[in-house]
């Protein structure tokens, strides 16, 4: 028995080590990089990689000289800003290459919690552009030309009904014209590109839409968002992404049709998704400059087919957060892009999140006012759920409990022989019926839906900025106390959900001692694993912590109640004479008789 809890023991904290380094966090950044690290530009100019810096810009900004007699003209005129607000936000147009400047949404603020969220990168002259070449052979970006807008103010206001933007460019013997149309109630903005006579401006290889810059940060710890930012398409029914995590600069060429291109940070996207068959498409990354002062840029392109005459390519942009049932509207895969841990595991806990947990959340959340009893709800459903398990496996240990004496005999007896030893105690196991590895395995069952918590909580945008009692947001770490020094693995603050759900970690294992046989061996884990937990739990999600506090508490609980169904068990098996034997001790006597053929002792003839 001392032996099988040891085991066990040490595989589930190897297991748990060895997720808990790899799914830990970066250690906190110094105050000074909590700006925004896109936006912030005078940041990372004094950064010591300056000459890096620079040539970033100047290749994020490539706006090719209009040196083509055929669309020279273009590239002259005023340049406008026309800001248009809707119920969910303002996004402001520049008729200098009638693209995006600014998309600000109403309802979500950065972790100042004050800011409006930002999706467009102020490192760019704009985040929409066509690209083309011209039958020259000139490279053209069409934020160098000016449009003319089809509005004499500078504001529209869409309120009840969808409303529309256009914006017309004379190039060479043709036009270009781009209209968007806005919707109220939706982050959709719809894009319709018409080429008119096109033939005379650009070449029969067709263009690209590109989004350019990525999405600014929006959290207040840039390196940990940066796990989760991103560059994504789908093609091939497979969703394809470039990350910057140890690269400096990646880039994916997708040939043949691709369904969307995206960016992504933590929380929130922008998604470019053709109305008709794209030709290809391309996702780039690039990081500029040394920590803490990093610049993540993300270009994402989508290739169209040459424009057919008479006809307009729409589009449709989705520029929000990554709400489940919003992004899943569209049927295409988008929630794919939030990452579920490794391939091993993804399997079963994307499942887990958006079949179970998402649909609680939500279903919870619409007459439950705090998230943070929202959790601790799902906690106990959680426990509900998995308390068939949690019972096997606390039986499976009670009925190993029994067989400690016997158990004791066989060490004692072949003390000498191990081989000897082993073949006794697999005879035992056989005769009785019981699995040495009963405890463990329901343990090991719930492993998946915990990774699955583990992965949820903190990228679920729901509990992002929602406060519960001294937490002031669910998806950051609840600060009591700040340090005037960094631990190693563990920072410069004390969170106060982690530091509780250490101590109810302490408490349940200290349970579930009691209930097995006195081991120093075993007990030294009652405070190694708490420790362990508490380190990397600390820069996590409150969240998270929060559920695993209740998580813990209800387990506690449970294996209280079950401890003494089975000792009451026994008292009622040992009848007035104390001659009965317990439930659980019957039941490894009956599976013994089972494999002895049902044959009695002679002992038991006798009587």
């Amino acid at each position: 028995m001392d032996r099988n809890v040891v085991i066990a023991t040490v595989l589930i904290a190897a297991i748990m080590f060895v997720w808990l380094y790899l799914m830990a966090p970066p250690p906190p950044v110094e105050p000074t990089a909590q700006e925004d690290p896109i936006t912030d530009t005078s940041a990372v100019a004094t950064a010591p990689d300056e000459e890096a810096f620079e040539a970033g810009v100047a290749r994020m900004n490539r706006r090719p000289a209009l040196v083509d007699s055929t669309i020279a003209g273009a590239g002259e005129g005023e340049e406008r800003r026309i800001t248009v607000e809707t119920d969910l936000y303002e996004a402001t147009f520049s008729t200098r290459g009638a693209t995006l400047t600014s998309f600000v949404l109403k309802t979500y603020k950065k972790f100042d919690q004050q800011t409006p969220v930002q999706l467009v990168s102020d490192s760019t002259d704009g985040a929409l552009a066509l690209v083309f070449t011209t039958p020259a052979n000139h490279l053209v970006d069409t934020r160098a030309f000016f449009f003319e807008a089809d509005v004499s103010e500078d504001r529209l206001r869409v309120t009840d009904a969808p409303a529309t933007l256009t914006f017309t460019a004379r190039v060479g013997q043709g036009e270009i014209r781009q209209t968007y149309t806005f919707t109220p109630g939706s982050y959709e903005v719809g894009l319709a590109v018409d080429q008119t006579r096109a033939s005379t401006f650009s070449t029969q290889e067709g263009y690209e839409l590109i989004w350019d810059g990525g999405l600014p940060f929006t959290e207040g710890d840039p390196e940990n968002e940066a796990q989760r930012a991103g560059a994504f398409a789908r093609s091939g029914g497979e969703v394809e992404s470039v990350e910057l995590m140890d690269e400096d600069d990646v880039y994916l060429d997708l040939n043949g049709r691709v369904d969307w291109v995206a960016v992504k940070n933590k929380y929130f996207t922008a998604v470019l998704i053709p109305d008709g068959e794209s030709v290809g498409g391309e996702l780039e990354g690039e990081q500029v400059g040394q920590p803490p002062a990093v610049w993540e840029d993300y270009t994402v392109r989508l290739a169209m087919p040459p424009p057919r005459a008479g006809t307009a390519d729409t589009f449709r942009l989705y520029l929000g957060p990554m709400e489940y049932y919003r992004i899943a509207a569209y049927d295409l895969g988008l929630y794919d892009m939030v990452d579920f841990g490794y391939d091993m595991f993804e399997w079963i806990t994307r499942p887990l999140a958006r079949f179970i947990f998402i649909p609680a959340f939500t279903f919870l959340s619409e007459f439950i006012p705090s998230y943070g009893i929202v959790i601790i709800i799902l906690a106990i459903l959680m426990k509900l759920l998995l308390y068939p398990l949690t019972k096997s496996s606390y039986r499976s240990m009670a009925r190993m409990r029994e067989l400690q004496p016997k158990m004791e005999e066989i060490k004692e007896k072949y003390a000498d022989n191990p081989q000897k030893q082993q073949e006794a105690m697999m005879k035992l196991y056989r005769e009785t019926g019981v699995n040495p590895l009963g405890s463990c395995l329901p343990m090991f069952l719930q492993w998946p839906v915990i990774i699955a918590l583990w992965q949820f909580l903190p990228q679920s945008i729901e509990i992002r900025q929602q406060g519960f009692l001294w937490a002031h947001d669910l998806s950051a770490p609840d600060v009591i106390l700040n340090l005037p020094f960094t631990i190693p693995l563990y920072g410069n603050f004390v969170a106060g959900f982690t530091l509780l759900m250490g101590l109810s970690m302490v408490i349940q294992m200290r349970i579930q001692m009691a209930s097995t046989p006195s081991n120093p061996q075993t007990k030294i884990f009652t405070y190694v694993m708490p420790v362990m937990i508490f380190a990397f739990f600390n820069r996590l999600a409150s969240g998270l912590s929060l559920y695993y506090l209740c998580f813990n508490i209800l387990s506690a609980a449970q294996q209280k109640l079950i401890n003494r169904s089975i000792e009451k068990e026994k008292e009622e098996g040992g009848g007035a004479n104390g001659k009965g034997s317990s439930k659980i001790a019957r039941d490894a006597q009956s599976a013994a008789r089972k494999s002895r053929g049902g044959r009695r002792s002679p002992r038991a003839r006798a009587r």
